[in-house]
């Protein structure tokens, strides 16, 4: 792993902390005013559906096409400027019509999204809300090109502090709405698409700042973008089939007054790990990939994506045992107050359980993607994505009348195991590039002998402080107590086991303060 992609690793994972702190905040605010009742059900739903389609229109499918062609473009002297700038036109178009459509069926597509909530007062709650935001998803989507252009432009700070000011908006709402009074579901819907705004006003300067102004335009079906969308259309199907299992584990949630709102706060712990590594990674992963495989560097290509698999995992696997062993007391600790009661904790605590067990799964869905996308293969991810699709409805359908809304939760961990089994199994034809070197294979052993241990002493913390945790002014010194317990152990075993060398995690922080100080 070259020191520049570690370098972006650590600048986009230091500001998705941030953000993913910043929306933790936001969460217990929310589980504060709202609770797990009707009122946050249908919040949770309305704000999904913008970001449902958002994921499948840009992020998580244009971009993995929209970065190497631009890349390419940019490497080679080519028109890079107006490529980006018709791409631009051509979403904006787009966009603008499905935004009014989307609005005008907003019944239609929360009955789609949670059919449990038909004939009671949470549908007419999610289709207002819906209704208001859901514009959110025009702006969002032209900040997931624009940050694609800052990101190759290898402005990774700018790209990365996006997020941020999301939940930042959200959290001044909720206090604005709690001094003065306001209805705090209408606060936070009519939030959503100002957020938009702020986060596509704040990438347009920059981009404009490293060279890249973008008005808008007519659309014009180019060459490029004709390449582009073929290139994009098997990612966007597979981007679709990700939501499909979303939309699946909602219908489930759906059909428990408050399942919604407890798998939206389980998702936001399991998420921090996964953004601050898995998105990071995969976000530098492709660029660098990319350059190294156009340059016939099979060598450096290799080791970047061994070494960005090896520092994920030696992240991600601690966190989810983690989250498996203590979800309790970290659900107890963080949430419990207001209007989010025990049985709140108990519930929430189970989906986030479960969410652990797939951590590491989606972590290594941004590790090993950029190695087809890098190729400009869509089409194997797609259909590896359909196959996961069919074992999370399978599993989430199948086992509902034996673990309820759980079974939705994890589904979605066995199909991410599914979708890892498949991208693994279709790399294996791929080159030296996409091959595990030795020093990952001595490492990886030791990494999971390393997070058990620490599992074991984790255990053995909460039954020891138990007493503890459910006394409110000993909780967060308890709960401190466990996570730096969780970690002396984890990082002890891990350099006793030669998993690791604690210097390499000082030089990485090292070399991201001497970047940020240059």
């Amino acid at each position: 792993m070259s020191k520049g992609l570690i370098r972006n690793v650590v600048t986009l994972g230091g500001w998705t902390l941030l953000s993913r702190g910043a929306g933790f905040a936001r969460d217990v605010m929310m589980a504060n005013y709202l609770g797990a009742g009707p009122m946050s059900d249908a919040f949770f739903v309305a704000q999904s559906l913008p970001n449902m389609f958002r994921r499948f229109f840009a992020e998580g499918a244009f971009n993995q096409a929209f970065v190497p062609l631009f890349a390419k473009k940019a490497e080679a002297g080519e028109d890079a400027q107006a490529f980006a700038q018709d791409a631009f036109n051509g979403m904006t178009a787009l966009l603008v019509v499905f935004s009014i459509i989307g609005t005008l069926a907003m019944p239609l597509l929360v009955w789609m999204m949670a059919a449990g909530f038909a004939g009671d007062d949470r549908f007419d709650l999610a289709v207002t809300y819906g209704e208001i935001g859901f514009s959110y998803i025009l702006f969002i989507s032209l900040v997931a090109l624009l940050s694609g252009v800052l990101v190759t432009k290898g402005r990774f700070t700018e790209a990365g502090f996006v997020p941020v000011l999301m939940n930042l908006a959200f959290i001044a709402s909720m206090l604005l709405a709690d001094w003065r009074g306001w209805n705090m579901g209408l606060t936070l819907a009519w939030t959503l698409p100002l957020t938009g705004v702020l986060q596509f006003g704040f990438t347009w300067f920059a981009a404009r700042a490293a060279g890249h102004t973008f008005t808008l335009g007519r659309p014009r079906w180019t060459p490029d973008l004709k390449r582009l969308a073929i290139i994009a259309g098997p990612a966007i199907l597979a981007g679709g089939v990700v939501q499909i299992n979303l939309l699946v584990g909602r219908q489930v949630a759906s059909f428990t007054e408050g399942a919604v709102a407890w798998m939206s706060y389980a998702d936001r712990l399991y998420q921090l790990p996964l953004g601050v590594v898995g998105i990071a990674i995969g976000t530098a992963l492709l660029p660098d990939l990319s350059r190294r495989l156009r340059a016939g560097d099979a060598e450096g290509g290799r080791a970047s994506f061994n070494r960005g698999a090896e520092f994920a995992l030696a992240l991600t696997l601690p966190a989810a045992v983690a989250l498996v062993v203590i979800a309790m007391p970290l659900i107890q600790v963080l949430f419990q107050r207001g209007a989010f009661g025990a049985d709140d904790t108990a519930n929430t605590a189970l989906v986030l359980a479960a969410y652990g067990l797939g951590l590491p799964a989606f972590v290594l869905h941004k590790v090993l993607q950029p190695l087809y996308y890098a190729r400009e293969d869509t089409r194997r991810p797609f259909k590896f994505a359909v196959w996961s699709m069919v074992v999370n409805a399978a599993f989430a359908i199948g086992m509902m009348p034996v673990m309820g809304f759980v079974a939705a939760a994890l589904a979605t961990s066995v199909s991410g195991w599914t979708m890892v089994w498949q991208l693994w199994r279709g790399s294996r034809g791929m080159d030296d590039a996409a091959r595990f070197d030795d020093r990952f294979k001595q490492r990886l052993p030791r990494i999971i002998l390393a997070a058990l241990v620490m599992g074991v002493v984790l255990w053995g913390m909460t039954v020891l402080l138990g007493p503890a945790l459910d006394v409110a002014r000993w909780r967060w010194m308890a709960l401190a107590a466990l996570v730096f317990g969780g970690m002396l152990s984890y990082f002890g075993a891990g350099t006793l086991f030669g998993a690791f060398r604690l210097a390499e995690f000082k030089a990485l922080m090292r070399r991201r303060r001497d970047t940020d100080a240059g």
